[in-house]
């Protein structure tokens, strides 16, 4: 046989054969080594994912917590100045209603429920606010408000003279202080509507009620009273 004969029959079958048995189990272990990696990954991210679903509720649960302290807080003070306000006991306490639609909104989770808390508290610091500005003296009637501006400054005037008349007797230091105390009222009315356009704003539609008429009768009543005392004092002295 010449060395450059090829070789047919059942020997090349059997070679070709064996070189198909070898590689197809290599095949198939790496498409089983592709789908393991695969599923490890899947795996590793639903993990990761529970864990960080784990963690967030966590933090809300924590947060919650909290937040239903302030809140618990807010709502004690603000039921103590309502009682003191005369607000009844009954309308301080939430109806059936209301409780089933809290309970609805917070059915969600902790999220859920801190979102809840959360707008509570913004509900009872808008309670505060608007008791505050209640207190406030620019929320009070206009002749409640300006009563404060008006009236320290019509004082003033005949508080000195009673003073004046009280460390000297009758004498020329109180005739002196009767006469300066004459046009003290229109002075002191004057101050006082200055005053309360000063300390008192509005809006740039609204106009400000310095109440004149009743302004000018706080300046006056004093300043009358304490000149009929001084006449008084010196026709009897």
């Amino acid at each position: 046989m010449s060395p450059n004969a090829t070789v047919t029959g059942p020997g090349r079958q059997r070679v070709a054969a064996t070189t198909g048995d070898a590689t197809s189990p290599a095949v198939g272990s790496g498409a089983a080594w592709a789908e393991y990696l695969a599923a490890a990954r899947q795996l590793d991210g639903v993990r990761r994912g529970a864990a960080a679903a784990a963690g967030e509720q966590a933090r809300s649960a924590e947060a919650a917590r909290e937040e239903l302290t302030v809140v618990r807080t807010g709502l004690a003070s603000q039921q103590d100045r309502l009682r003191e306000l005369g607000v009844p006991a009954i309308s301080l306490v939430p109806s059936p209603p209301e409780l089933t639609e809290a309970a609805r909104s917070m059915a969600g989770g902790p999220a859920a429920v801190l979102a809840a808390l959360r707008s509570a508290r913004g509900w009872a610091e808008a309670a505060d606010a608007a008791l505050a500005a209640r207190r406030r003296p620019g929320s009070w009637p206009a002749r409640a408000r300006n009563l404060l501006v008006y009236g320290p400054f019509a004082l003033l005037v005949p508080l000195i003279q009673v003073l004046v008349l009280a460390a000297t007797g009758v004498g020329p230091a109180s005739v002196a202080a009767l006469i300066c105390g004459l046009p003290m009222p229109a002075v002191a009315f004057v101050a006082g509507w200055i005053a309360i356009g000063r300390l008192f704003r509005v809006g740039p539609t609204e106009r400000l009620d310095r109440t004149v008429r009743f302004g000018a009768l706080v300046c006056l009543v004093p300043a009358v009273l304490a000149t009929a005392g001084l006449l008084l004092a010196l026709l009897a002295g």
